[in-house]
């Protein structure tokens, strides 16, 4: 991933937000052949140790040929919105403010208990603000592992972490406002969103100064 030196970013809380909120993200991998799969994605902390963890149906082709030690490439997209360049007060290009975060680690697959945890751990997260939660606890043991058999758990050791936080930091104050005034304006999710981190952005940049 190619990030200017100026939206790059090092803050690991970061980093779990954008995961945990936008958890539904690509697995790439090029063993044998370019393959991508949207998957469901946990962060997990060991003993400090910081991994992923996902699965796959088995009849999908990566879970076919990847193997303990494969590496792949996990990316998430976290909030983004078009910047419109009607609203500056000068003339430049329009662009696209973002938050993304690429993982590429290797592969480390789960056995039978491991899947079984990380099954657990995903249906709580999904299920428990649902009005009638249906846990792993509630489908009975036996059930669960029957379901199993067709999924391919993995967990991702990273050796490379890229953040990204483009939030017009190269804009300056009266022109980043214009631009969260914009965004506010709209009511799709995303421009909202970006609006919010940049006011925040903007109001660490005063606090420095």
């Amino acid at each position: 991933m190619f990030i200017p030196k100026i939206y790059k970013s090092e803050d690991e809380e970061l980093m779990k937000e954008i995961i945990s909120e936008n958890a539904f993200a690509l697995l790439i991998s090029d063993k044998e052949k370019l393959s991508a799969t949207h998957s469901m994605f946990l962060v997990n902390e060991n003993e400090g140790n910081f991994y992923l963890e996902t699965h796959l149906s088995k009849a999908n082709f990566q879970a076919e040929v990847l193997k303990d030690g494969d590496e792949v490439l996990c990316d998430f997209l976290g909030a983004n919105s078009y910047i419109s360049s009607s609203w500056y007060d000068h003339k430049n290009v329009s662009t696209w403010n973002y938050e993304a975060v690429q993982i590429r680690g290797k592969v480390k697959l789960m056995n039978d208990d491991e899947l079984y945890e990380h099954l657990r751990k995903l249906t709580f997260k999904y299920e428990k603000p649902q009005k009638c939660p249906m846990f792993v606890e509630n489908m009975g043991d036996e059930y669960v592992r029957k379901e199993m058999k067709g999924a391919f758990g993995i967990n991702i050791i990273p050796n490379e972490i890229h953040i990204v936080s483009k939030l017009s930091q190269n804009r300056d104050e009266k022109n980043t406002e214009n631009i969260i005034q914009n965004l506010s304006e709209t009511n799709d999710s995303g421009a909202l969103k970006i609006a919010e981190k940049m006011m925040k952005y903007l109001k660490i940049t005063k606090q420095n100064i």
